[in-house]
């Protein structure tokens, strides 16, 4: 004799509420019977069919591709839907490696910041740096946040969360030289994809803990010292967020970088 299931039973079974038991059924997805008073009743067809919804709305199918597969079902076709699963996984294994190595950097990244000597004026060789690049200023950083987002919409596929040293802006050398330095005129996130190219060089980098403001201190210091050491300021400034409110929320942990590129005056 065959069984039958209430909807009550279904969905506790499934952990499906029953609206979305209904919604099946408006699709033609679900089939089940009526009873008395018009009660619904569930078969083992559709214990089967809702194992194949679960298994395939997982993977991302949607309602409209489940349905099709349902309504004609033979071996060739669930084998085209298995190597359509294959693909799927076989995608999700991929991005799964790159969050991974993603996440690695930024915990290697944060582990450095420990190591980071604050304060102190270095002299460095970086390599051109692709970015997407918004060219947009602006003055405070919740206007910053509204362009971080337009960045990460360039490119689907950058994977940035928190903790990342990738994230910057660009105060232009004119400001700088001026002492407007959080006078911004663009923001910036390094990702292989961009557009936009940071050129290679001799840069000057000094890093420092706490909020912003303190630009104005540590910015002319920098100049200050490629002044005497005899460089050539030959860029804008680029500020890379090594530490910030998405990291943390204690100011006096955040952490900048000041650089820009120099050339040995003649």
């Amino acid at each position: 004799m065959e069984k039958y299931f209430k909807i009550g039973e279904i969905s506790r079974m499934y952990h499906i509420g029953a609206d979305s038991l209904r919604y099946y059924e408006k699709l033609g997805i679900l089939r089940p019977k009526r009873g008395e008073n018009q009660y619904r009743f569930y078969r083992t067809e559709d214990i089967w069919r809702l194992n194949v919804i679960r298994e395939l709305r997982g993977l991302g199918f949607s309602m409209e591709q489940i349905g099709v597969y349902l309504k004609e079902h033979n071996v060739s076709t669930t084998r085209m839907m298995l190597e359509d699963e294959l693909c799927i996984i076989q995608k999700k294994q991929e991005e799964l490696r790159r969050l991974q190595r993603n996440v690695k950097e930024r915990v290697c990244m944060l582990a450095k910041c420990g190591e980071k000597e604050m304060g102190k004026v270095e002299l460095c060789r970086l390599p051109d740096r692709y970015c997407q690049y918004i060219e947009e200023g602006y003055r405070q950083d919740e206007e910053m946040d509204v362009l971080i987002k337009r960045l990460l919409n360039k490119n689907p596929e950058t994977l940035y969360i928190i903790g990342s040293n990738r994230i910057g802006s660009i105060i232009p050398e004119e400001s700088a030289r001026s002492n407007r330095c959080r006078e911004y005129s663009g923001v910036f996130i390094i990702d292989q994809e961009g557009d936009t190219v940071i050129p290679g060089g001799d840069y000057l980098t000094l890093s420092y803990r706490g909020d912003c403001e303190q630009n104005y201190h540590f910015l002319p210091k920098l100049l200050n010292y490629a002044k005497e050491k005899g460089y050539g300021m030959v860029s804008d400034v680029y500020e890379l967020l090594w530490v910030d409110i998405h990291v943390s929320e204690r100011v006096e942990e955040h952490i900048t970088e000041l650089q820009f590129r120099i050339e040995q005056k003649a």
